[in-house]
């Protein structure tokens, strides 16, 4: 009975939430609004929030199983976990920089001067203005501060995501084994995002061959969420890691490689790939540690 309702709220869970989402940008697509254009940002809040409106529909009304594994709380003794959602990017980051630096694939422009040629948005071009008008700090290091106080400020929006996926999905899908979980929950967290990858948002260059890497980095990104969120035991270090992950690591790389294609240098391009698969490897190796640890004493 329980397996039979815990599959049951996931089949609605799956259907509100690709309906809410696919329907809120379909809307803006059908408009004649380009997915990168400022107006359809409108239509993206909407979809950002469908996991979190899925899982809250399912949870109250469907199987009426209420929230107490949601995670809601923020449990202070995870602080661990939280500082390594907020810093990681930084590492990801600092590979990428030095992979397209001993590959000679593109050079990173610091001074932002791309940027301000117009090369990234407009939306970039002001924060470089902003950067370069600043009377106290070098440029670099209060662009990592910025970078990192907006992926505070952002948490509560990509919580919209992590509360439906994290908070919900991944716990009820092979829930006893964390790969097979992340690789299930990425797939379909990737695909959920092909109305606007194969658009061209995140790749541009290359939609097609940079909607199928997403599904990929999905994994990853699943597998690296679904263990922050199991060890803080609170979706708010997970929901940090997301929005520093697109706050810290996304702007990053989009700043210093403007006018590189994102396909092959972004937080979600084919350079990030290998730092984000070491990390996950790093995880492995920690759970497996605990996992011997345990038998050693329950021996």
């Amino acid at each position: 009975m329980v397996m039979k309702s815990r599959s049951w709220g996931v089949f609605w869970y799956l259907l509100l939430c690709f309906g809410i989402a696919w329907g809120s940008w379909q809307i803006g697509i059908n408009a004649g609004l380009s997915v990168m254009s400022p107006a359809f940002q409108l239509y993206l809040l909407p979809g950002a929030f469908a996991p979190a409106i899925a899982a809250i529909l399912v949870r109250k009304w469907i199987t009426r199983e209420g929230f107490a594994d949601a995670g809601l709380g923020l449990h202070p003794r995870g602080w661990p976990y939280y500082l390594v959602a907020w810093l990681l990017p930084l590492f990801v980051v600092g590979a990428i920089v030095i992979e397209a630096w001993l590959l000679g694939l593109a050079t990173p422009d610091f001074a932002l001067s791309k940027v301000l040629a117009g090369e990234a948005g407009e939306r970039a071009r002001q924060m470089a203005i902003s950067l370069s008008s600043h009377p106290v700090l070098p440029k670099l290091p209060l662009l990592i501060s910025e970078t990192l106080l907006f992926a505070l400020i952002t948490t509560p929006i990509l919580w919209g995501e992590e509360f439906g996926w994290r908070g919900y999905l991944q716990q009820r899908l092979l829930v006893d084994r964390p790969i097979a979980s992340a690789i299930v929950i990425g797939t379909i967290w990737g695909v959920w995002h092909f109305p606007l990858t194969l658009r061209g948002y995140n790749y541009p260059d290359h939609p097609y061959v940079g909607s199928a890497l997403f599904v990929v980095m999905a994994i990853f990104f699943a597998y690296i969420f679904g263990w922050i969120f199991r060890r803080s035991e609170s979706i708010w270090a997970s929901s940090l890691a997301h929005a520093a992950t697109n706050g810290v690591g996304g702007t990053l790389t989009a700043l210093w490689f403007a006018g590189v294609s994102p396909t092959l240098v972004s937080y979600t391009g084919f350079l990030a790939a290998p730092p984000i698969l070491a990390v996950c490897a790093c995880i492995l190796l920690l759970e497996r540690r605990d996992i011997r640890k345990l038998s050693v004493a329950e021996s």
